[in-house]
């Protein structure tokens, strides 16, 4: 009965799912200051960080979001789809590359560059760090969902969120280390700094997730542990 009304909320859910991914990946080469605390980790400032992981902790809300109420394949097709945008822009931005500027375009051909030449190769490290940790974070995700019988909302978003940022952390930017896109004299920083960002957004972030399925259970009558099948 409420099948139309819940493919709806799918898409949007996915919609921005793929934007905040995308959008992560092309933002990346900004950096600034986040220092609640002066801490360094081999003399590096560990609260420097790239703005691409802004958007980025979204994308971990909403696959649990779909988790908990979709289930789990629904939340692995968003993944695939998100990887699949993800690409799709890699062959755009090249595209878009190979295009020469005329003389009186805004943008000239130098600044194009300097700004989105590394973005394909942040893309791919992205792609590669991101599909292992989504697939660890939907895993465990509903791996402590089937233990705890759907209570213990909390728990299995913390646990699964927690272990699946800091393989996404670690892996994106030893690859963006890796190829040269980054200098490996701020891997530590940044890894110990995404990693305590991550992991403070996801802390933060669990009463909005109580409160999102509590809508969404409300709205389509479904009871703990219960999930809307699409297919």
């Amino acid at each position: 009965m409420h099948r139309p009304a819940a493919r709806k909320l799918y898409l949007y859910l996915a919609a921005l799912f793929i934007t905040s991914l995308v959008v992560s990946n092309l933002i990346f080469q900004k950096f600034f200051y986040w220092r609640p605390f002066d801490w360094e980790v081999f003399g590096m400032p560990i609260f420097e960080l790239s703005v691409g992981i802004l958007p980025y902790p979204i994308t971990f809300l909403i696959t649990d979001i779909i988790s908990e109420i979709f289930g789990k394949k629904s939340a692995n097709q968003v993944v695939v789809a998100g990887i699949f945008a993800s690409f799709f822009s890699i062959g755009i931005l090249l595209l878009a590359g190979v295009v020469p500027a005329i003389d009186s375009s805004p943008i000239d051909n130098a600044t194009f560059h300097r700004v989105f030449a590394l973005s394909p190769l942040a893309v791919l490290a992205s792609m590669i760090a991101y599909l292992s940790a989504q697939f660890v974070d939907i895993r465990i995700y509903h791996y402590w969902k089937n233990l705890t019988q759907g209570n213990h909302l909390w728990l299995r978003n913390n646990f699964s969120t927690f272990s699946s940022q800091i393989i996404d952390s670690t892996t994106v930017i030893l690859l963006l280390c890796s190829f040269q896109v980054l200098p490996w004299e701020l891997f530590w920083g940044l890894v110990v700094s995404s990693i305590i960002f991550k992991i403070l957004v996801a802390a933060i972030d669990t009463p909005f997730l109580y409160f999102f399925v509590w809508l969404i259970r409300r709205r389509f009558d479904l009871k703990v542990g219960e999930e809307i099948r699409l297919d």
